[in-house]
């Protein structure tokens, strides 16, 4: 498998696998390349609408001038605790750090959310995220407030009173709660819409239906976020070689009842509730 930096004759075919509609994996495969190396290279020339071979080999001559420019920093990677390999570690963290981006999430939140996750304490300070990530204290602040309002991070003082950025075991509980409070808030302006479009009219009617489908994801997703949480605090199973069980079950969702969750059987499909009728007026009905 080639290593080193993309050449513009690989940027080319990227470009020409996006145009194509290929996935990541699948031009990275042709390159011989790992998909973590496209998937980085696309998000940061522009993503896969914008990308263009041109424009993303000059950024890249770009940042290596600045890079040769800068005072040399070292590369080599951390020490790492309980015997793990730390160039395999530094290379999880850059995939972790990819994937959060693909699911949105700006690039420096990114950096810091997978700095503070890789840690067996699963806080840092200030100063151990610059010298981390190579970043100013300003790009951190601000990452850290982004993170702060989502509830992905939390603040404490530490003996030394030195303020460390914490995540907690329940950080993806806590994600998920943040975004369904984000749809509630979408929901309740696009019933807005409705109301100002006409409830009789095609645009009325497409915005009470995004209002009516995405209360219902708030609501599923905060209930079975309630559900799930115990799992996130419950030691997983590990085989006798010292591995995760692919398939921990120990902590079963649980119903509001107090009865196991059902599962639906992949592909399975939830039967689809009947549209709920309009009033004499012909205003339509909310749920409650």
């Amino acid at each position: 498998m080639p290593g080193g930096r993309l050449t513009q004759q690989e940027r080319q075919q990227i470009a020409l696998g996006l145009a194509d509609g290929l996935a990541y994996a699948e031009i990275a495969r042709r390159l011989k390349r790992p998909t973590s190396t496209v998937t980085r290279e696309v998000l940061r020339n522009g993503g896969p609408t914008a990308y263009r071979a041109d424009l993303a080999h000059r950024a890249t001559e770009h940042r290596a001038r600045r890079r040769r420019q800068a005072a040399p920093r070292d590369t080599k990677a951390p020490a790492q605790a309980h015997g793990r390999d730390a160039e395999a570690v530094r290379a999880y963290e850059e995939t972790f750090t990819t994937a959060m981006m693909q699911s949105g999430m700006p690039k420096m939140m990114s950096r810091v959310m997978a700095a503070l996750s890789l840690t067996d304490t699963g806080s840092l300070t200030a100063a151990e995220l610059v010298q981390r990530l190579g970043v100013s204290p300003a790009s951190v602040s601000k990452a850290i407030a982004f993170l702060e309002s989502q509830g992905m991070v939390r603040r404490e003082r530490d003996e030394r009173r030195r303020e460390r950025y914490v995540v907690d075991d329940d950080v993806m509980y806590q994600s998920m709660m943040a975004s369904a409070r984000a749809m509630a808030q979408i929901v309740q302006i696009a019933r807005q819409g409705a109301g100002v479009l006409g409830p009789r009219t095609p645009a009325g009617v497409r915005f009470e239906n995004i209002a009516r489908f995405l209360d219902f994801v708030s609501e599923s997703t905060a209930r079975a976020a309630e559900q799930a949480r115990e799992i996130l605090h419950t030691k997983p199973e590990t085989t006798p070689e010292g591995t995760f069980t692919p398939s921990d079950r120990t902590a079963e969702p649980r119903s509001d009842q107090g009865q196991p969750a059902r599962r639906e059987e992949p592909g399975a499909r939830s039967p689809r509730p009947a549209p709920e009728p309009s009033t004499p007026a012909g205003a339509l009905v909310p749920r409650h």
